[in-house]
């Protein structure tokens, strides 16, 4: 190895499908990340209830602790099935290390393999742009209670799976 070269380090994080055991340290983060306004937002009405699509739920470890994750929902666009993405949380020490970007990318990968046709999330259009999401093709589906539509976002995972979300988004 060169003067100039640099070893891996061995202390990197690794993203890996959510199990139950990992599910406190999640709503910890989540918590730290968000604070308590989370529970007035309107995409918690649409994880109340729901059940967390558990093959394409991830967390990133680092030496075992949890300091990123990101979660999919099933709902509906009108009448179309689509996989809803949030929340998406990054231990604030770790962020700017494309950490988010990684956990987004395996859960639409694991989505994609789990046949879903698109994922749908609220969020920031330029953050999210980076990794396929879009505003235009979800202009018509409708989030529940009070949200900022532009805010809207959808990535399809198969051909045209972002056509036609027309409606109001519910829980399936």
């Amino acid at each position: 190895m060169s003067s100039s070269a640099v070893a891996p380090s061995p202390h990197l994080p690794v993203v890996i499908v959510e199990r139950p055991e990992h599910a406190r340290a999640v709503e910890v983060l989540v918590d730290r990340a968000f604070g308590p306004g989370r529970f007035a937002k309107s995409s918690e009405r649409l994880r109340e209830g729901n059940h967390k699509l558990d093959d394409c739920s991830f967390v990133a470890l680092l030496e075992g602790r949890v300091i990123g994750s990101v979660r999919l929902w099933p709902v509906v666009v009108g009448d179309a099935p689509v996989a809803f993405l949030g929340p998406l949380a990054v231990d604030a020490d770790e962020r700017s290390h494309g950490l988010g970007q990684a956990l987004v990318e395996a859960a639409c990968d694991a989505a994609a393999k789990a046949g879903w046709r698109a994922v749908l999330l609220v969020g920031d259009a330029p953050y999210f742009g980076r990794v396929g999401f879009s505003a235009a093709p979800v202009s018509q589906a409708v989030m529940p209670g009070p949200a900022d539509q532009r805010r809207v976002l959808v990535k399809a995972l198969v051909d045209g799976g972002d056509a036609g979300l027309v409606g109001p988004i519910r829980i399936g």
